[in-house]
Parts: structure tokens; sequence; C-alpha cells
């Protein structure tokens, strides 16, 4: 007996599947995940027409474009300077009161403006780019505002708020207790965002896109340098999506159903929603891997599944089918 997926997905705007001809409900889609900024009535209205529910994808920590009009968010490294931009991504200063007001006030207008049937969290992690073979991992953020805070939580009192010198100071000597609060900040963002998902949207899913590393991987980065906390974040979130980029990251189609089993056993059977890759960059993606890596994820586990991009795969017409037969598949009601 097939296996029965609840939530079988695209990732941005679907425009370009309906350009091609397609129906949503043809394909098998029943749920389209989309940037909050993209969000219209016109999209909303389609896509409950033809079945599908319509979850936005929030760009939580992205600070391109607000620290360049905002220095005093900028994250700052541990030689005491604005950390540079990697090589697509700005991150910015969590702490930052302004940043954490502005965000606050574009997720209560999305939520007021659009009916959404959840928030999925995205860039949620400090300054770092993980998407890539030889990731980005700087140590941050060790500007006024984050030495103040981790002081006033931890009870532990810096020598000095200069960046370059506060940093040297906690790395050799409370380095456990400076990775322990910069999750922290982590949860405090994701129960902010939670409280507001539910007192706009009752009912509404909170999600969270993130990086696909074990607790080992890169020496244990994704919490000693992203900040995330899995087993803590798994309480706040009703789905984890591991952005599961096979291409992007260099890895084999099976990862991906390695890593879903993986965290599958940690987070909970059904609660793990993968994004797969099926956009061709940085090399082509073909039609046999873009099935491979959705049946791994789906054997390994996964309630839900999506892929990157609607685009993508709608460029494609082989691709349109590997949807179109396993949402099929995936979608027929269990046996009795």
């Amino acid at each position: 007996m097939a296996q029965y997926v609840s939530h079988r997905g695209v990732y941005s705007d679907p425009k370009p599947l309906w350009a091609a001809g397609a129906r949503l409900d043809e394909l098998g889609v029943n749920a389209v995940f989309v940037n909050g900024g993209s969000l219209n009535d016109a999209l909303m209205e389609r896509a409950a027409r033809e079945g599908a529910k319509v979850y936005a994808e929030f760009a939580t920590l992205n600070g391109k474009g607000y620290v360049e009009k905002h220095p005093e968010a900028w994250p700052i490294n541990d030689k005491g300077e604005r950390a540079p931009a990697a090589a697509w991504f700005m991150g910015v200063c969590p702490t930052d009161p302004g940043f954490r007001d502005y965000r606050k006030r574009q997720l209560e207008q999305m939520l007021d403006r659009f009916e959404v049937a959840g928030v999925w969290l995205d860039y949620f992690h400090w300054h770092a780019q993980f998407e890539d073979p030889n990731p980005i991992l700087p140590e941050t953020c060790f500007n006024e505002s984050c030495l103040r805070a981790f002081q006033a939580r931890t009870k532990i009192k810096l020598p000095t708020l200069d960046g370059k010198q506060a940093a040297a100071f906690l790395l050799s000597k409370h380095a456990k207790e400076w990775r322990r609060w910069r999750a922290q900040v982590l949860e405090d963002w994701a129960g902010q965002m939670r409280g507001i998902v539910q007192a706009r949207r009752p009912g509404a899913l909170l999600g969270l896109y993130h990086c696909p590393w074990t607790d080992e991987e890169y020496s244990g980065a994704r919490e000693r340098i992203l900040g995330l906390d899995l087993q803590r974040l798994n309480r706040l979130f009703d789905v984890l999506s591991p952005m599961v980029y096979h291409g992007r990251m260099g890895r084999r189609p099976e990862w991906v159903g390695q890593y879903v089993r993986w965290l599958s056993r940690r987070a909970g059977a059904r609660k793990v929603w993968p994004i797969v890759q099926a956009h061709g960059e940085p090399g082509p993606v073909s039609p046999g891997d873009f099935e491979a890596v959705m049946r791994h994820a789906v054997s390994a586990g996964a309630g839900g599944i999506m892929m990157f991009t609607s685009r993508a795969v709608a460029e494609d017409p082989a691709k349109v089918e590997v949807v179109r037969r396993l949402y099929g598949e995936w979608g027929a009601k269990r046996a009795n």
C-alpha cells in the first residue's frame, strides 16, 4: 500500500505552473508555501478553488535592506567588526530591539491581511550561510545589544563591552554559557512568533525552515554557530522543514532520506515536512534525481513534503509528471 502524505506542497508562487496550464488539484498539490511578500488576493482565491491551503514563508532574521539603513543592527564578529555579508545572505543582530519590533509588525500585518493556514519561519539563525558544501560560519554577534542582553540573562559580568575583547573573553572562558544563551535568543523569537500567529490566526501552523545538519556535523555548528537547538525548538514549532538541498550542498540523493529519518526520530514521526531541491543550481537536478529525493524523503517517514521551486518544476515537463505521479500516489486515501 502506498504511503499517505498529508501535505503535498510546492514552494514559491504557483504562477509558473498555472502559466503552463496545470491545476494544483490535478497535480495532487494541496499546500502552497509562498513568500509572505508575494501573497495577494488572486493567489489566495485560486489556490482555494483548486483545493490547496496557502502557507506563508516569513524571512525572520534576514537583515538585507534593514542593516544598511540601521547600522546598529549589523552583526559584529569576533574581531569587533561588522560581519561581512555571506555569498548571498546578510544576517542581523537578533537582539536589536528596533529590528525585532519591525519584524513583529510585519508578521501582524500579514496575518491581518491574509487568511493563511500557517507561517513558516525562514532565515531563522544567527548570521551564517549553510546551503553550500563549504558553509560560511562566523562567530557573532558581539555588539553592545547582545553583550548587555547576555549579561542580564546569565548574570555573568563582562570586563568590557568592546566587541573584540568581549569575544575573546566569552569564547575562552564562557563558551558554553554563550552558546546556550544564543540558542535561547532564538527560542524567545520562536515563542513570540508563535504567540502572534495564535492570536491572529488561531489554528494556523507554525513551521520552521532550517539547516539540515545533525548534532555533530561541522563540529556541532548547527547549534554552536547557527544557534539552532532542535530538541528545544521542537516544542515551539508544529512542523520542522529541513532544507535538504542535496545539489546545493554537494550530497547524494539518498542523504535526503538519511537526514529525514534522523530528524524524525528526534522530532516525532509525521512532524517532519522536508523541502527538497528541484531547482538546477549550482548544477542540474535531473527528473530522476528529483524523483529520488522525493521518494527518499517520504520513505524515511516525512509527513509532508514540498519542493524548491514551483518554477523549476513548471519549466521541465518531466518534473511536472514526477509531481503528478507521486502526489497522486501519496494522496490516495488509506485502505480501510
